[in-house]
């Protein structure tokens, strides 16, 4: 097995879509030797050409880790072909549940397939993040700096292994964070899978609207539904494989719908004041305000940590380079930023994240250079 501390080589990854294209480009950036396999045979050559690693050799020296990226459905399968084919390797996954894998692995075991020795150099693993864009032409080597790495190893799973998934995570940039794989999987039940819910209802919502409705469609529900062209073959094999998890979340996001209809409904004509309805309805906005606020901000900071500043940006070339070239200049470092602009408009709102105490800093600098600032 690979020594502790260092990045292992060579890396093979098996599965090159978004998240093994990403990982494999993170893991050149940082140094590693990676190979590269996928079931197509043109998937693999594009990854290959996009610098994602090279081709698997006849001679090649055995991998010291194994990344598989593939789909819940199918990584167990995958995994245990790769546990028995490298008796050297720390085997891991990638996939978005990992309980579904898991099981997969020790039914695997139970039935033979597997020994307890390969069993415990498994060890599951989230990087979490992604685009709705996928496959390998998505990849980016910086996919997943400043986000979670979840580590998922299981009660068998070799300190060694542990250590390094660990190592991998901190090397491309990402956030390393040890769950079981229950935990886990409520986890993203919460802050991915039911989200990808919502804005697929949101989306498939607009099929009714009419054209002049779309017309009027502003940031708000872009920023919402921006995730609903997600691809729909892997969304439906990743939530039925955390089907047990989502349900409740989603059951509890009905119940608040459900609710709100109700009060909607008596909120209609001459409605009765005591009955009680605007006050379900704001205490429902009110819950969504206390929700959103428990969101970490950047490294694991909550919101109220920062600021947003409102800037008006020129819709011409270059303008919005000029402003974060500006904020460098002024000593402020950006935290997060979202662009708002509608069609037609002259200037875009750049809504810039930073430091609760650099917020009266900002404004002043950049009135001083220029900079229309919209007031809080």
């Amino acid at each position: 097995m690979p020594a502790e501390g260092f990045l292992p080589g060579p890396v093979r990854i098996v599965g090159t879509g978004l998240i093994g294209g990403s990982l494999g480009l993170a893991l050149r950036a940082a140094g590693a030797e990676v190979q590269v396999s996928d079931i197509s045979p043109g998937t693999t050559a594009l990854a290959i050409e996009l610098g994602v690693g090279r081709a698997i050799r006849e001679d090649d020296e055995e991998p010291a880790l194994v990344l598989v990226a593939a789909p819940p459905d199918v990584a167990a399968a995958l995994v245990a072909e790769q546990l028995r084919a490298h008796p050297g390797a720390i085997v891991a996954d990638v996939a978005s549940v990992k309980s579904v894998v898991l099981d997969g692995l020790l039914r695997r075991e139970a039935e033979g397939q597997l020994d307890a020795e390969q069993i415990s150099r498994y060890i599951g693993g989230h990087p979490m993040a992604g685009r709705e864009t996928s496959g390998v032409i998505a990849a980016q080597t910086d996919l997943f700096r400043g986000r979670p790495f979840v580590i998922v190893p299981h009660e068998r799973t070799v300190p060694a292994a542990v250590s390094l998934l660990r190592r991998v995570a901190v090397e491309i940039g990402s956030l390393p964070v040890n769950l079981s794989a229950a935990e886990h999987d409520a986890a993203v039940a919460h802050v991915s899978h039911a989200p990808q819910v919502v804005a697929s209802l949101l989306g498939a919502a607009l099929l009714d609207a009419q054209g002049i409705a779309l017309d009027l469609a502003g940031q708000g529900l872009r920023d919402t539904s921006r995730i609903a062209a997600s691809d729909p073959r892997l969304w439906v094999e990743i939530l039925s494989a955390n089907a047990r998890a989502l349900t409740p979340v989603l059951e509890d996001i009905r119940g608040r719908l459900d609710s709100l209809i109700g009060s909607l409904a008596t909120l209609q004509g001459d409605p009765d004041p005591a009955v009680g309805s605007r006050r379900e309805v704001a205490r429902l906005i009110a819950d969504g305000n206390a929700g959103v606020a428990r969101i970490p901000g950047k490294h694991g900071s909550g919101t109220d940590s920062f600021a947003a500043v409102v800037v008006l940006v020129p819709d011409a070339p270059g303008e919005l380079g000029r402003l974060l070239t500006e904020m460098g200049q002024i000593g402020v470092n950006l935290e997060d930023l979202r662009l708002e602009h509608s069609l037609g408009q002259p200037v875009g709102l750049a809504h810039v994240a930073v430091a609760r105490a650099h917020e009266s800093l900002l404004t002043t600098a950049l009135r001083e250079r220029g900079w229309t600032v919209a007031d809080a």
